[in-house]
This record gives C-alpha cells, sequence and structure tokens, in this order.
C-alpha cells in the first residue's frame, strides 16, 4: 500500500506523557496493514516509555476529520516478531498520546467454515494461550486484578459494524479469538483441538493488546481480517504466508474503508466505556509500592488522564 503524503514533523515525546494534550482514536495495524491511505498525518512521534521503545513511530492526524493516532504493531517493515512485540510500551504510547479508544486490525485465521478469507470478524471474547510475554504493567511491588469476563468495547464493536454494513462488506459480529504465542503456525492436532473448542478465529496478537489496553483504562476492539482457514480445512492447503499476503492485499481496500467509517463515528472526547477499570483492581498500599512502580504507573492512575 503506498504510503499517503502528509506535511508531518517527527519529534522525540519523552516518558513523562505529557507531550500531548489532544484527545485521539488510537489505531493499531497489523500485518499488511501498516499504513491508512485516508490519514492525514500532521506529526511524526517517536516515544520513550518507562516500558522500553514502541514498535514504530506513531503517526498522529486526522481519519474522517477526527484526530487519530496511528501505529504499525510490527513496525512499517514487519520486522518484529508476535512475542517480540513491546506490547506494554506501545499500550502506554498510545494512552500517552491521548488515546481512551483503541481499535486494532490485524490478520487472522478462520476456525469456522462461515468466515471465509476477506470476511472480517469482531470478537468479543479471548483465549489465551501465549506463554513468553509481557501482558500487565504490574508487578515490581505493585499487584493489580483487573475486571476481564467482558474484553472488548461494545460501543466500538456498534461503530465496526455498522461501518462494516455500511461499506458492504462481510462483517461478523462476536466470536472467540484464540491466541497463539506463534511465530510458527498451527500444528494440524493443534487446530483440531482449538476447533473442539468451538472459537472462532485464531491469530498472535490481539489478546496481549487487549489486557494491556483493559489495564490502562483503553477501550479496545479488533476487525480481524481473515486470510485462510489454519490448517484444519481438508480441502485447503497448509497455510503460507504468500497465501496469507495475497487475501490481505486483497481485503486491504475494504479493511481501510471500513476502519475510516467507524472512527468517523466515534468521539474521542468520550470517556472510555472501561475508564474506571482500575478504581478496586489494585491490592498493594500505596505506601508499600516501589517509588520507580508507581513512577511507571502514573499514567494510569492519575486523575485527570485521558
Amino acid at each position: 500500500m503506498r504510503r499517503p503524503k502528509s506535511t508531518r514533523t517527527k519529534k522525540k515525546i519523552s516518558s513523562s506523557g505529557r507531550g500531548e494534550k489532544t484527545l485521539r482514536i488510537g489505531l493499531i495495524g497489523g500485518s499488511g496493514l501498516y499504513n491508512l491511505p485516508g490519514l492525514k498525518i500532521t506529526d511524526e512521534v517517536a516515544l520513550s516509555t518507562p516500558f522500553g521503545k514502541p514498535s514504530d513511530s506513531y503517526f498522529l492526524g486526522n481519519l474522517s476529520s477526527v484526530p487519530v493516532a496511528f501505529l504499525a504493531r510490527h513496525g512499517r517493515h514487519h520486522h518484529l516478531l508476535p512475542t517480540e512485540v513491546n506490547y506494554r510500551a506501545n499500550v502506554w504510547g498510545l494512552k500517552s498520546l491521548g488515546c481512551s479508544w483503541v481499535i486494532s486490525a490485524s490478520a487472522c485465521g478462520s476456525m469456522k467454515e462461515a468466515y471465509k478469507p476477506t470476511d472480517i470478524v469482531l470478537p468479543d471474547q479471548f483465549i489465551d494461550l501465549t506463554k513468553h510475554r509481557a501482558s500487565t504493567f504490574f508487578g515490581d511491588g505493585c499487584v493489580g486484578h483487573v475486571s476481564f469476563s467482558h474484553p472488548v468495547s461494545t460501543t466500538l464493536l456498534d461503530a465496526l459494524e455498522a461501518a462494516g454494513k455500511a461499506e458492504k462488506a462481510v462483517i461478523h459480529r462476536g466470536g472467540t479469538y484464540v491466541c497463539m504465542e506463534g511465530p510458527q503456525f498451527s500444528t494440524k492436532a493443534e487446530s483440531l483441538l482449538y476447533r473442539s473448542w468451538g472459537v472462532d478465529v485464531i491469530g498472535m496478537t490481539n489478546a496481549t493488546e487487549a489486557k494491556l489496553c483493559r489495564e490502562a483504562g483503553i477501550a479496545y476492539a479488533s476487525a480481524c481480517l481473515v486470510t485462510d482457514y489454519d490448517c484444519w480445512h481438508e480441502e485447503e492447503g497448509p497455510v503460507s504466508v504468500e497465501a496469507v499476503l495475497a487475501v490481505l492485499k486483497e481485503n486491504a481496500a475494504t479493511a481501510n474503508r471500513v476502519l475510516a467509517n467507524a472512527v468517523g463515528r466515534l468521539d474521542p472526547a468520550r470517556p472510555s466505556d472501561c475508564a474506571d477499570a482500575l478504581a478496586f483492581a489494585i491490592l498493594t498500599n500505596p505506601t508499600r509500592v516501589p517509588a520507580r512502580t508507581r513512577k511507571r504507573l502514573t499514567l494510569f492512575t492519575q486523575k485527570g488522564r485521558p
């Protein structure tokens, strides 16, 4: 996809999180979606965060006349494995840039005959099978447990579903996303096991993002772009990167239209529908939390933050 022209200026923002006051909708692009052609970029921001370096710079601008911050999950050159993505830094960065709402786009495998390549699925539940990545901001002297029974924002699902219908996309609302570690695709035995659980799609990234967004008080939803049938389907060949990219290329224009339409239906200034996720989540007495840990969590715990 061709990168849009812009008049952006590149700047650095420190880990204080005080560099931007504009409220924005956060957008995370996955495999094959490294930029948004309709995004009118004004700034490119390289962030330093308490959790390390994000996947790439954030592109700030307007999409459908709404302020947004866009990040390529795997980097603009796709150089990060799913496990190598610094999800904590990515989410911290979006929060610091004024994002209380995040829409993620990603490739996924279909676990059901009804969900065909080029369809879009909007999952509302996750099964997390990852093992080797940080998926919480807590630890280091501070214990917190957020509610996660309903991990996806209904407000964002409403916007994505309406946008998909408006753009004539084949879109399916609801379902379970099983998140595997990767980077290898499933064995057939694994694929059949997941099918027996009744899951709908499979991917390698979204559950981790959803958990961290909930801890950050950010509403989250994902538009999952079906590229293949994993390897359970007897009449389809094994999953290959070549086949995945071919389908993504075919569906990229539709996906971009759906995202732009959905963003146009949202108000960045509206409080997130999980803004109070940390209200009763932290169990550690504040006086016992180490200063360095307290500082890392300030963005999420300080009143008046977006």
